[in-house]
């Protein structure tokens, strides 16, 4: 039996997609056409883009289980992608999408048996193949990667990211309580 498996790596993902989804609802829908710099997505293209790129993976992984990804026709996957990201899309459109879509695809992971998750994958002939569950676990690295982007933009718009403020809080508290038992320490 793993240690991580397809529970773990659906609620890994959950987290993921909900700190996604946080940074979506703290960014102005006045602000969802700003992008960072010329030739960068803006962030209503952002999050489209990682709301709809884990179709990719259930495709590869689930619809065609492929074991070699050289066999995968990735240009008909990237134009669709590229079609949904130019959607436009409300702001409640895009938090819509990104929580279904999310969703599809935790439950999607959670599915998965051990067997399939062990399965071994070719990505690149150069490299060494690796398991199902290490490739799907690309898919959340592909979020955070992007989201990295979004908390810099949160940055040039004057938004202080929440999990910024989460480990801000998280450290006065610490530094409080370090405090409070030095002088506890001292008075007894």
């Amino acid at each position: 039996m793993n240690i991580y498996g397809a529970k773990q790596l659906a609620d890994s993902f959950r987290t993921v997609r909900k700190n996604t989804i946080q940074i979506a609802e703290d960014i102005p829908e006045s602000q969802y056409g700003f992008a960072g710099a010329a030739g960068t997505r803006s962030v209503a293209r952002y999050l489209a883009h990682i709301a709809s790129s884990t179709a990719l993976w259930q495709d590869m992984h689930g619809v065609k289980k492929l074991t070699n990804m050289a066999e995968y026709d990735f240009m008909p996957a990237f134009t669709e992608l590229e079609e949904q990201e130019k959607k436009t899309r409300s702001k409640a459109e895009i938090l819509d999408l990104l929580r279904t879509e999310g969703e599809k695809f935790a439950a999607f992971l959670e599915g998965l048996s051990e067997e399939t998750l062990a399965e071994q994958i070719i990505e690149d002939p150069s490299q060494p193949g690796k398991s199902r569950l290490e490739a799907l676990m690309s898919a959340k690295e592909h979020e955070m990667h992007h989201r990295g982007q979004l908390m810099l933009i949160e940055r040039m718009l004057g938004i202080v990211p929440h999990l910024t403020k989460k480990y801000a809080e998280m450290e006065r508290e610490y530094k409080e309580a370090q405090t409070a038992k030095q002088a506890a320490s001292q008075s007894a």
